[in-house]
């Protein structure tokens, strides 16, 4: 497998496809992310034979984090009546004729934690996954979905605490209030999804479809709020209370160095304090 690129594909058989986070050293999401993201997951919906698509990291200790917010600006222009290429990525993850797995282990913010929602099974190291959607902290707004569908897997005060509060949350809290679907002990991980994958490899493809776009009638956030979302979060971008914060920040990062990342929560606090 190449690494040139942030996003690794690889087909273990015809119905399996496996997409591998590699951004070292904290997997954060460029703008290369996005692009190769869509087309990957563009090209999957056109193939007749793939009924599973797991997602993982082989970065230690990174899942998929936060955007890199100087790299926002390069994500390409929507064309006329078209939505952002992260919201359209987003929405295509949730509505795929195929099942989505994501294998967590790591951190997982912001849009990482937003892609994440958007996947249809959510399994979590017990020891190594961790939770976050920490942009109001940073005076910005959640432009991936993440207000649109933590409240509908956490309930809207718990959603509003892990939004408003922007700290991060271990994998048993995130069993426990339904951000994922089930937490495993590090050393089961791989067994258990591997497992799950063959089984629903199994199945029936046009079964698996027709039941999850049936449940997708029930539970999904209507697509132009997710639309909205990323103007909003795009439009915070300029306003003073990020730009004081971000200042803070850039002299914490400059101070501490990589463990910014492994203590987002603790340290978007001090900016805070800082600005």
């Amino acid at each position: 497998m190449s690494t040139s690129s942030t996003v690794i594909l690889d087909r273990p058989n015809p119905k399996v496809a496996a997409i591998t986070f590699h951004n070292p050293p904290a997997n954060v999401v460029v703008a290369e992310t996005a692009v190769r993201l869509h087309e990957i997951v563009t090209d999957l919906e056109n193939d007749p034979d793939v009924q599973v698509v797991v997602f993982k990291s082989d970065v230690p200790d990174f899942f998929l984090n936060h955007f890199d917010l100087a790299a926002v600006n390069e994500l390409p222009a929507p064309q006329a009546d078209e939505p952002p290429i992260w919201t359209d990525l987003v929405v295509r993850l949730s509505k795929a004729p195929f099942i989505t797995v994501a294998s967590i282990r790591g951190r997982t913010r912001g849009g990482g934690n937003e892609l994440a929602l958007a996947l249809d099974l959510r399994y979590a190291s017990l020891e190594n996954a961790f939770f976050g959607q920490p942009e109001v902290g940073a005076g910005l707004l959640p432009g991936g979905g993440g207000t649109e569908r933590l409240p509908r897997f956490l309930g809207r005060d718990r959603a509003l605490e892990a939004i408003l509060g922007s700290g991060d949350y271990d994998a048993a809290q995130a069993e426990r209030w339904g951000w994922v679907t089930r937490a495993l002990p590090d050393a089961e991980l791989d067994a258990f999804v591997d497992a799950m994958v063959a089984r629903l490899a199994s199945f029936d493809k046009n079964s698996l479809a027709a039941a999850k776009a049936a449940v997708n009638r029930a539970t999904l956030p209507p697509d132009g709020d997710l639309v909205a979302a990323f103007y909003e979060f795009a439009n915070s971008l300029t306003l003073p209370g990020f730009q004081a914060r971000a200042a803070a920040t850039q002299a914490i990062v400059a101070e501490v160095g990589l463990d910014f990342e492994y203590r987002m929560g603790e340290y978007v606090a001090r900016a805070n304090q800082q600005a």
